[in-house]
């Protein structure tokens, strides 16, 4: 990598430093590009070089954290089941740590249709590493053969985001995490047991 490369990456990586941290204390509504290029010292043309528009920033927020979450899952030893709730404890953990406020973005990108293709691509992005976790199991022989397991990988990310939604409608009263781990020890098992061969249970 060249001198110029390093430099753009640290820019680039400054700029999602600082719009994490303005964005965790206001929330993006109330967060504007000036605010976030002032505060990390480039210029506003500095920020249109890596980004389209600021909610391109919640995307770029998730991406390493959630892709590292994601090998440790793959990584895990035991069944398919300790990997999944490996997996959402620590998305759960993940988000609770980065904000309520953050968490709200997060939500309403994907449902607002002014700004859905952030959203649908974080959504995406969400129930492809469940989809793969499970397509790791399909192969492994834990699942029988021709489990939908894409059905399965949008159903617990549509949980997933519910209790995520309802967290930050709470104001993050009732920890994101711990719901995610009662439900994962009350009835993850349950909703995968028609599809799990011995090898998986």
């Amino acid at each position: 990598m060249t001198n110029r490369q390093l430099a753009a990456a640290e820019t680039r990586k400054k700029l999602v430093d600082t719009a994490k941290a303005i964005i965790c204390d206001k929330g993006l509504t109330n967060t504007s590009v000036e605010e976030m290029t002032e505060a990390c010292g480039v210029s506003k043309g500095t920020f249109y070089t890596y980004f389209k528009r600021k909610e391109d920033i919640v995307f770029e927020l998730s991406r390493g954290m959630f892709d590292e979450i994601l090998e440790n899952a793959e990584k895990q030893d035991g069944t398919v089941v300790e990997k999944l709730e490996y997996y959402m404890t620590h998305f759960a953990e993940y988000i609770e740590k980065s904000s309520v406020k953050l968490a709200q973005e997060w939500v309403k990108n994907v449902v607002d249709p002014d700004i859905s293709e952030i959203g649908i691509n974080k959504l995406a992005k969400d129930s492809a590493a469940v989809y793969r976790l499970l397509q790791l199991a399909l192969e492994a022989g834990e699942l029988k053969d021709g489990t939908s397991i894409k059905n399965i990988a949008a159903d617990i990310v549509e949980l997933l985001y519910g209790q995520m939604l309802c967290w930050a409608l709470s104001g993050g009263k009732v920890s994101y995490k711990r719901r995610t781990e009662e439900f994962c020890k009350a009835h993850l098992a349950a909703l995968l047991n028609g599809y799990l061969t011995e090898k998986g249970e």
